[in-house]
């Protein structure tokens, strides 16, 4: 799993926002030379038979919370 999130006003401009994090990362990551270090700390394997690849870790459970967030009044 990686850590990434956006936000729109529609679903299609979501995918479209998320797409264009998910490149961004990638390409910071391979710029700095971390991408072993960060999939590693996100929790991926790096497995090399039959081939070399990263496999993500399984997702054990993905909760919605709602919280309430209290706005007080600004008086300047």
């Amino acid at each position: 799993a990686l850590d990434l999130s956006t936000c729109a006003s529609t679903f299609e401009q979501a995918r479209k926002r998320f797409a264009e994090a998910v490149d961004i990362f990638f390409q910071e990551i391979l710029e700095m030379g971390t991408l072993e270090d960060v999939l590693k700390e996100c929790g991926w394997q790096k497995i090399s038979k039959p081939r070399e690849q990263w496999i993500p870790p399984h997702i054990i459970a993905q909760v919605q919370q709602e919280i309430k967030i209290p706005v007080a009044s600004q008086k300047r």
